[in-house]
């Protein structure tokens, strides 16, 4: 099937990932441009006035809207059971994250819900929430367990990952994190419950039928510390999957070097990132994903992006989406916020959102860009050009989403 996009005011041809330096902030833009699908791929793009001829089973219209890559969300918690709003309030008044952790709620708190909860009511009552991601122009998905932390409720969780991949037109990235926090059982024991948990059937299981593709650690005081999160990916890298870190979120830990060390894809959060942890980034080729909905819904410090950027990081972001440090689904928010919290510009937020979210997920020779031979996930906006994306803060400007060269 042959398909041509044409009246498209602004095409924002992103090169594939890593972007970093003047690219990063200046990808390619054509104004009054097509663009030509073949199958699933994208065959041309340029100028309307040079579009190539032949027959075409679909012509779309893009009604002078601004055409952009699929957005990848490469850091997401989203499938999970229960709510949190009381912590919400908590927040609000003056609590911090640590010390809800500390008081049984947090993560804690949503364990219980997953474990009273069967995979069915689990994919019920996750799957409006990736409608939602689905229809704000999140393509391609990344989603943790996590939520189980014990071997059958961490199944669980990623059986669910599993279904609603199944039922949505969107790439779901699953990853294993459970090493997330210490459970109850395990009060004080961590090393006990991170060896149960890196069980040589246990991780069989999770390989053979394919439910999960990375696994994370959340590397922080009241969780793991380094040493006990680089014994835990290591014995998941042993078995073919690979590292992720949640690193330098509350605190400075050296978790990024250590996410360095073992060839980690991507390390996540860096709100206390140090010197020494960007120069190790900087000759590594491992992500620096950002996640300033935390920041927005915490009340926290931001990551420095703009020194990430200046040292030729190619920053991504991504939502965070889960019930407790940033309930926000939408990448196109997130995309808002880092323009006023991280003083990052809409080119680059959209950058950040695709191409080096899709190195974060290892998919960059595929995903996340417009160029000839890449998927044609693709987003048709409703407004003449990017910047007036994110400067339209809260307002839906997604017009028609197009997965694989189909529209959703």
């Amino acid at each position: 099937m042959r398909t041509l996009i044409r009246n498209i005011s602004q095409l924002v041809a992103v090169p594939p990932g890593p972007v970093r330096g003047p690219a990063f902030s200046n990808p390619p833009v054509i104004d009054r441009a097509a663009l030509v699908i073949e199958g699933e791929k994208i065959a041309w793009l340029g100028r309307e006035a040079d579009s190539p001829g032949g027959q075409f089973e679909h012509v779309l219209d893009a009604e002078g809207g601004t055409v952009v890559p699929g957005l990848i969300d490469c850091h997401t918690h989203a499938v999970f059971a229960g709510s949190r709003e009381d912590e919400f309030v908590r927040k609000i008044q003056g609590a911090s994250y640590l010390e809800i952790l500390q008081a049984g709620g947090g993560i804690r708190s949503t364990m219980r819900s997953v474990r009273a909860a069967s995979v069915d009511e689990i994919v019920e009552e996750s799957l409006p929430r990736l409608t939602r991601m689905l229809g704000s122009g999140t393509t391609t998905v990344e989603i943790k367990s996590g939520y189980g932390l014990s071997p059958e409720d961490e199944v669980k969780l990623l059986l669910a990952i599993r279904e609603i991949g199944r039922r949505l037109p969107m790439e779901i990235v699953p990853t294993y994190l459970a090493a997330h926090t210490t459970p109850p059982e395990y009060e004080g024991r961590p090393g006990d419950y991170l060896a149960a948990m890196t069980d040589d059937a246990l991780l069989a299981r999770i390989i053979g039928e394919g439910l999960a593709e990375f696994a994370d650690v959340f590397t922080e005081r009241g969780a793991f510390s380094v040493d006990e999160s680089r014994r835990y990916l290591e014995a998941c890298r042993r078995r073919g999957l690979v590292p992720k870190v949640h690193a330098e979120q509350l605190s400075s830990s050296g978790s990024t070097r250590m996410g360095v060390a073992l060839g980690a894809a991507s390390v996540d959060h860096l709100e206390f990132i140090t010197d020494e942890d960007i120069a190790a980034l900087a000759g590594s080729g491992t992500i620096p994903v950002l996640l300033p909905g935390c920041s927005f819904f915490l009340g926290t410090p931001p990551a420095p992006a703009r020194k990430l950027i200046a040292a030729g990081l190619p920053v991504a972001l991504a939502t965070d989406c889960n019930p407790g440090s940033s309930m926000i689904e939408s990448l196109p928010l997130i995309m808002s916020i880092a323009c006023t919290m991280l003083k990052m510009t809409p080119a680059e937020c959209l950058v950040a959102c695709t191409a080096n979210a899709a190195a974060a997920l290892r998919r960059e020779d595929r995903l996340g860009a417009i160029a000839v031979g890449h998927q044609a996930d693709l987003l048709i906006l409703y407004v003449p050009n990017v910047n007036a994306w994110p400067y339209r803060v809260g307002v839906k400007s997604v017009w028609k989403v197009i997965r694989k060269g189909r529209v959703t």
